[in-house]
């Protein structure tokens, strides 16, 4: 496991729930406005977590949070997630994967294995889209298939989408709103201009919170739960 850091309080990443976040380090997708840049550019040069130190706080941590958080960059890249997730889930903490959804068949082995406790899933655009939102080259029907398989998986789950007015138009979420229809939670999230990894997405816009409410409206549509998130 390259493991890019920990945040060993948080009270907003797992819904209702106390949690720790634990950073992977690497991503196969290099989307302009990642905020995460340290754990995707030139990854070899990121201080590294060891295992040692994750445990031996979760030891720590029993009783006191109920949940790890496990982001990246894109954790599904770990060759041995799986195992990783095995021990914590031992330890008796509720597991929640942050994901690209580029990796539907690693996905499928954690969910058949009984792994995960909630995932949370980035939707970057419309399929049409997607390679311009990621910034790197894109199988969409492996991200369609994660939704798919996240939707059917019984495990709580959000899907979510990071709104910005020089990627998406509101015609774009009409369309994530169709691909998505019936999905229980699909979160707008507000876009912010500091520390994106292309320092030209400082000038993009994000929608406004009115905009965003409009469009989760409109979403809702096709029996999506929209959401805006952040202020």
């Amino acid at each position: 496991m390259m493991l890019g850091g920990l945040q060993k309080n948080s009270f907003m990443d797992y819904p209702d729930k106390i949690s720790c976040i634990i950073f992977t380090a690497g991503c196969n997708f290099r989307c302009p406005f990642c905020h995460n840049g340290y754990l995707v550019v030139n990854v070899n040069e990121t201080p590294l977590v060891k295992e040692k130190y994750i445990f031996d706080f979760l030891e720590s941590r029993k009783g006191l949070i109920d949940a790890v958080v496990i982001t990246g960059g894109e954790p599904l890249m770990q060759k041995d997630i799986g195992n990783f997730m095995k021990k914590i889930k031992s330890m008796g903490f509720l597991v929640k994967l942050d994901t690209n959804g580029s990796f539907p068949d690693i996905l499928k082995e954690l969910i058949d294995g009984n792994l995960l406790d909630y995932i949370a899933m980035d939707i970057k655009a419309t399929p049409e889209k997607y390679e311009e939102a990621c910034g790197a080259k894109v199988d969409v029907e492996k991200i369609k298939r994660s939704v798919e398989m996240i939707k059917e998986s019984g495990i709580d789950y959000e899907f979510r989408t990071t709104a910005i007015k020089e990627i998406h138009t509101q015609e774009d979420f009409e369309k994530i709103g169709k691909w998505l229809n019936g999905a229980k939670k699909y979160y707008l999230q507000k876009f912010s201009s500091k520390e994106t990894i292309e320092p030209e997405f400082s000038n993009k816009t994000a929608y406004t919170t009115d905009e965003m409410e409009k469009i989760c409206k409109s979403i809702r549509n096709y029996s999506v739960n929209c959401v805006v998130r952040g202020n």
